[in-house]
């Protein structure tokens, strides 16, 4: 079961949206609604022909999720700066997990598939959104491990690049939490019988000047309303840094939890660097 992470610190205070910030709110709002309703609408189209040729490998409908988050992106006046080449072999991604915005900025990079826990199917809205991009939906309890290997084993012969975050829940974005290996042990196996890799990815979040640092992170018990109109209604916008990292090959290492032990070190370290280069130029 995931679990809500709570900062010892507390939680930003939210500023009052002015009247031109709700202006930015119906504007680039209203023009996100409708590219994600018509990427939807696209991808339900496409579906009809793609189906019947290629069943399940969609090798065409996650260049819409691509293209839609991009342009969401750009709407939101967030610029991404990426860094290293995403991986092309069979396997998985790794990510630390900060925001909502992860969708957008981790989709927005390559046509990928997100390992979500099985709650998110049931969300008003955000299921819809998940179950048509493929997301692919999991308990996080050790008696699935063997269907969880399974599933993923068909998605990656099917040529699907998985996304999770071992962290198992959302932070402020100043920190990585701990990986919880559990879900490593799928691809564990896998890379037993063929070549299979694991990916680091790190994303970091640049707030807004002015800002609270932890401006994008959403967490603990905030709402996700209130924190999607604050960052839709914002007039000055930070960035995001996505960084990937040399991908892993499974077979290198003996167990699972040494496996998530070196994906964690590798996005903790890229991110610890990245937030101190941000103080260091704060300061000066």
């Amino acid at each position: 079961m995931t679990t809500t992470w709570i900062s010892e610190e507390g939680e930003p205070i939210d500023k009052k949206i002015s009247i031109f910030g709700w202006m930015r709110v119906f504007s680039r709002g209203s023009a996100i609604i409708f590219i994600i309703l018509f990427g939807l609408i696209l991808k339900f189209v496409l579906r009809l022909f793609e189906k019947p040729l290629f069943g399940d490998r969609r090798p065409v409908t996650p260049y819409i999720t691509v293209l839609v988050s991009k342009i969401s992106l750009w709407l939101l006046s967030i610029p991404v700066t990426r860094c290293g080449a995403p991986l092309l072999q069979p396997g998985a991604f790794v990510a630390n997990h900060t925001s909502w915005l992860d969708i957008f900025a981790l989709n927005s990079g390559q046509s990928l598939y997100f390992v979500s826990k099985s709650e998110v199917s049931k969300w008003p809205v955000i299921g819809l959104l998940a179950k048509a991009t493929g997301t692919l939906f999991i308990r996080r309890e050790s008696k699935e491990a063997v269907a969880q290997k399974k599933l993923f084993g068909q998605r990656i012969k099917m040529g699907h690049r998985l996304l999770f975050f071992p962290e198992g829940t959302s932070t402020d974005g100043m920190r990585v939490l701990p990986f919880k290996s559990a879900l490593f042990q799928a691809f564990f196996d896998l890379g037993s019988n063929s070549p299979c890799y694991i990916q680091p990815v790190t994303v970091t979040y640049f707030a807004p000047k002015n800002e609270d640092p932890r401006f994008y992170g959403w967490w603990g018990d905030m709402s996700f309303a209130v924190h999607l109109l604050k960052t839709i209604a914002s007039r000055r916008q930070g960035s995001i840094e996505v960084r990937y990292h040399e991908p892993l090959l499974v077979s290198n290492f003996a167990k699972r939890k040494e496996l998530a032990a070196a994906a964690e070190k590798i996005v903790r370290s890229a991110h610890i660097f990245a937030v101190s280069n941000l103080k260091n130029q704060a300061s000066d």
